[in-house]
């Protein structure tokens, strides 16, 4: 449909449902009539190419317009207010000040009240957002750490109850942290409900995943990857109860949802709303890649992901207005970009810098971050990146291959010696880590483990090599802080702010033994929180660290929304990019090795005349003379007519 044409039919459609959708939303009418009548033209282009040819379309399609008007009746009065805030400012989120943090509520804080008494914790360390992982009811013994949700709306009872849920958002609302849950979207439980139905023979609910026979299941097969061939071959699971194979990408007890059916997207849109009535800012949409599918494709981001996604957003818009949106598109840097925009996820996890850090450690060369960067960098101004060093899951070598023969290396054989060296199989290697997701045949893997242990602070300190620990707790900084001054939202995995370990206990536990992941799932006492404070620690020195480069961050107000150019900095070893805005700047010049590196600024196309201020060292540097960098060293710098501005 034209734009008119779809003004048009968005005004038959208000006219026939409007007395209705009025007795739905209560006295939120006038508001919500608003928001409808703006939003609804953008919800019928992406509604009706997805479900159009189906007989039964429009009739889900009121259906939907009826949950959105209870859903934003149903919210709560302090969302409704920060909804409105956020609207007036709305990128909030890119500030000098946003700190994300992330972490599991048992491991962290026992429960949803142990949770809530670490918010004072929170806010010493400066977050302004945290993200728990998931936390709803799943599978008791095998769930994906989570990610197999049995049911959107209740919490697993050993760590609270939704009541509770809410009643921590708030507390963190008021503390300045903004909560951030999982929206685990393409796929349930085999325990979820839908699916305990779909196995009783419910033929509506069968419609919610996909039942193949034999023959169906070889349309598709040919195509796909195996995401954990470690764990179980192919993509599908057979379901005795049903005598047919069900679509399981991710697991055998994770079933694929169908959202080529109407009702699925409605059903997925109701528990999203409900989630965002909890008090959830921001919601990280899992595996967001493969939500649709297509025989004789991939089934990764196709075309139609995107619609579902951006369907979602403008739903969002019109019941939960303040809602973002975070991707979480672990695919080929051309791909995850393409899911970033006001319209779909206005946050994005940045997969391709994570991993070309931790290239560039292994190496000590940033040539492959530098060229990598320089073309995917680049996103839109009302968006943010959502930059992390390590997360809850592995590391994977997200770069693109052309780029890397364009630079004289294999990307195959390059993956395999970082995947060696991460995994302490490479001579010389600092790197306690362990593989994940290995491919009996390729030998291919990934990498778990803690913050800490792959910088080498863990063989350090089975060694009592003193130097060891120090260049441990320097790389630590490095790292930290690029993604604090890079651009975008800096994203803390909780434990590693305090140099938390790996902890290989899990392969005691026969529910965790085939999951190398929770080697870096660490729970954090009460006894390594206080050490926080204190400097003679491994912990505090840590901290206190992280601690002197988020003061300075925060004191930069060009780290929020300066455009971020990168640049050879003459040094194999030194990774080099400018923050500019109007007329500040901030050059960052990083050493990626243990030997002492030289920059002469004047060499740079953008160099200044004068001296620069290094805001972190609080030492000036003149540009006509090299500017030395030791073992790991970072500087911030400010030309010298910015000085009177430097923290």
């Amino acid at each position: 449909m034209t734009p008119e044409q779809l003004q048009r039919e968005s005004r038959k459609i208000l006219k026939r449902l409007s007395k209705d959708l009025k007795r739905l939303s209560h006295d939120c009418w006038p508001d919500f009539h608003c928001r409808l009548q703006t939003y609804l033209p953008d919800l019928l282009a992406l509604y009706l190419p997805l479900y159009q040819s189906r007989y039964d379309c429009y009739y889900y399609l009121e259906q939907l317009l009826r949950q959105l008007a209870t859903s934003y009746r149903q919210r709560p009065t302090w969302q409704k207010q920060a909804d409105q805030q956020h609207l007036q400012q709305p990128q909030w989120f890119a500030s000098e000040h946003m700190l994300g943090g992330a972490c599991y509520v048992d491991l962290f804080g026992g429960d949803l009240a142990g949770l809530k008494k670490r918010i004072p914790y929170f806010q010493q360390l400066g977050l302004t957002y945290l993200h728990l992982m998931p936390l709803f009811t799943a599978p008791e013994h095998n769930s994906d750490g989570g990610y197999a949700v049995s049911d959107y709306r209740t919490v697993t009872p050993q760590l609270g109850n939704m009541a509770q849920l809410a009643e921590l958002a708030q507390a963190l609302k008021q503390a300045g942290i903004s909560l951030v849950l999982d929206f685990v979207f393409n796929h349930t439980s085999d325990e979820h409900q839908w699916a305990q139905r779909a196995k009783q023979g419910d033929t509506d609910y069968q419609d919610f995943y996909f039942i193949f026979d034999q023959q169906q299941k070889a349309e598709f097969e040919p195509q796909l990857r195996e995401i954990f061939p470690q764990i179980r071959r192919g993509c599908f699971t057979y379901e005795p109860t049903l005598n047919a194979y069900v679509w399981t990408t991710f697991n055998s007890f994770q079933w694929d949802l169908n959202y080529a059916n109407p009702a699925v997207f409605n059903a997925m849109a109701a528990e999203m709303l409900f989630l965002a009535n909890q008090g959830v800012q921001i919601l990280r949409l899992d595996a967001l890649a493969f939500v649709w599918k297509e025989a004789g494709t991939s089934c990764e981001n196709l075309d139609k992901a995107h619609t579902i996604i951006q369907a979602f957003n403008t739903v969002a818009r019109i019941a939960a207005p303040g809602l973002l949106f975070k991707s979480e598109a672990i695919v080929h840097p051309d791909e995850v970009v393409k899911y970033i925009s006001p319209q779909e996820c206005q946050l994005s996890y940045n997969p391709l810098l994570m991993a070309m850090l931790w290239n560039s450690l292994a190496t000590r060369k940033v040539r492959l971050m530098t060229e990598s960067l320089k073309r995917k960098f680049a996103i839109s101004e009302q968006c943010s990146w959502v930059n992390y060093i390590r997360c809850h899951d592995d590391i994977g070598w997200t770069f693109d291959d052309n780029v890397a023969w364009q630079l004289g290396i294999n990307p195959t054989d390059h993956r395999q010696f970082l995947n060696q060296f991460y995994t302490g199989n490479f001579a010389g290697s600092f790197a306690s880590g362990v593989p994940f997701a290995e491919n009996p045949e390729t030998g291919d893997c990934r990498v778990a483990g803690m913050l800490a242990s792959l910088v080498g602070l863990e063989q350090a300190l089975e060694n009592n090599d003193r130097l060891g620990e120090q260049r441990a707790i320097e790389r630590i900084m490095l790292l930290h802080s690029i993604i604090f001054s890079i651009g975008g939202i800096p994203l803390l995995y909780l434990g590693d702010e305090l140099g938390v370990l790996n902890d290989y206990s899990y392969s005691d536990d026969p529910a965790k033994k085939d999951d190398s992941r929770w080697v870096n799932r660490v729970a954090v006492s009460d006894t390594t929180l206080l050490k926080a404070g204190q400097a003679d620690t491994i912990s505090g020195k840590v901290f206190q660290g992280l601690q002197q480069l988020l003061q300075v961050r925060r004191q930069l107000p060009l780290l929020a929304t300066a455009r971020t150019e990168f640049y050879d900095s003459g040094s194999p070893h030194v990774f080099c990019y400018k923050r500019q805005q109007a007329s500040d700047s901030l050059l960052v010049l990083a050493n990626f090795s243990e030997q002492q590196q030289s920059v002469v600024l004047n060499n740079l196309p953008f160099a200044a005349e004068g001296n620069y201020f290094d805001c972190l060292g609080q030492q000036s540097y003149s540009s006509e003379t090299a500017v030395s960098l030791t073992a790991y060293q970072v500087l911030w710098l400010q030309a010298s007519c910015q000085q009177d501005k430097a923290p």
